[in-house]
């Protein structure tokens, strides 16, 4: 992520630093930045000069120490809230007063991360989606502290990157991860009770407008990197059911069945392996398909609700971040809010768990007779 970031930073026309404690992934990154522009060029998407000129903006540090006349930092290190305030703590002590200091957490809290410096305002949330290069979106997250300049100054520099902002509050998972965790966790969750088979669930997402499955997505992503994601979003939330991690993923996650990376995940990715075919039940997919999207809606009524995002920003940030078909909020308004909340309603009378709960702003929508595009 870090050497995806400092491509679209030097194309952009900054000039850019990037350094890794491990020198051979500051070794890697470099070889895959020439690598990159390399390739550009033979595809005629640059031109050579315009390549030359993109490596020549990237540096490669050997020590945190030249960053000291940075005017942005971007840390994109582990998930681990230690490690990240560790670093903070110590990057806060080498820039600038006037230096923005900002972490790119899919999940973590921003707050937390401010907490450990001085001048915690500065600090702020700048979360891409892998990979950087690609695609379009990033949530901008304030933390408790952050001041209103920081954030303004960082929405100007991403837009100046070429990349689209939605702005997120300070939530686990912020506006896609945690709106997205249904499409994973519900389609396990169709798998682990018999109804269908990995790439029939795949399927069915795909005949309704998904470009990716989610145990196909789930495996590109990392098993590793999904799970975790899911974990940390189901504890920051108090253990919420909605996002309870799954026992399926759980035990792929222990057997370092991570996916493509690893050769095996929810499939095998072996030399020579084939791919199963689906069972092609077109109203059984029609099926799981309302049961998850009716999920995810629910979702991100719930984010509307409590002011982690505006409606528009909310649906930009599922269309960009995670390519959907469609806005969920337009989605819904296309299909019917009440034919949504029949659908929870009916899995939370059959299923009696708090788990589908519908989100009290679908409820009040169908009671009002509102859409949420008027």
């Amino acid at each position: 992520m870090g050497s995806g970031i400092t491509q679209v930073a030097a194309t952009a026309g900054l000039e850019t630093l990037l350094f890794d404690a491990d020198p051979g992934m500051v070794s890697k990154a470099k070889q895959g930045h020439s690598d990159t522009m390399k390739k550009l060029v033979e595809k005629g998407k640059v031109t050579r000069e315009s390549a030359d000129k993109v490596l020549a903006s990237i540096s490669y540090a050997k020590h945190p120490s030249e960053f000291s006349e940075c005017d942005f930092v971007i840390e994109a290190i582990v998930e681990n809230l230690d490690f990240k305030q560790k670093l903070f703590n110590d990057i806060e002590k080498i820039v600038d007063e006037d230096c923005i200091l900002a972490t790119n957490t899919s999940s973590l809290s921003v707050t937390s991360i401010a907490s450990v410096c001085n001048q915690p305002s500065r600090v702020i949330g700048i979360h891409f989606f892998n990979p950087a290069p690609l695609m379009p979106l990033v949530e901008i997250v304030k933390g408790l502290a952050t001041s209103t300049e920081i954030a303004i100054r960082t929405k100007e520099m991403i837009v100046g990157l070429g990349k689209a902002p939605v702005l997120a509050k300070d939530t686990p998972g912020f506006i896609v991860n945690r709106i997205a965790r249904p499409f994973y966790g519900e389609s396990i969750r169709i798998f682990e009770e018999g109804i269908s088979d990995f790439a029939t669930i795949d399927w069915a997402m795909k005949e309704n407008g998904f470009k990716m499955g989610p145990f196909e997505l789930m495996d590109l992503i990392g098993n590793d990197i999904n799970y975790t994601v899911t974990e940390t979003v189901w504890s920051q939330l108090f253990f919420d059911p909605r996002y309870k991690p799954s026992l399926t993923q759980k035990r792929l996650f222990e057997a370092k069945r991570f996916g493509r990376k690893s050769g095996q995940g929810y499939y095998s990715y072996a030399p020579g392996s084939i791919m199963p075919e689906p069972k092609k039940d077109s109203a059984l997919a029609e099926k799981m398909f309302m049961r998850v999207l009716a999920m995810l809606i629910n979702e991100a009524a719930d984010a509307l609700f409590f002011g982690i995002a505006t409606r528009d920003d909310i649906d930009m940030a599922m269309t960009k971040g995670v390519n959907y078909p469609k806005g969920l909020l337009k989605w819904c308004d296309e299909i019917g809010s009440d034919k949504i909340l029949a659908q929870l309603n009916e899995l939370k009378e059959e299923y009696a768990e708090d788990r589908y709960r519908p989100s009290v702003l679908l409820s009040r929508m169908v009671k009002e007779k509102k859409k949420f595009y008027a």
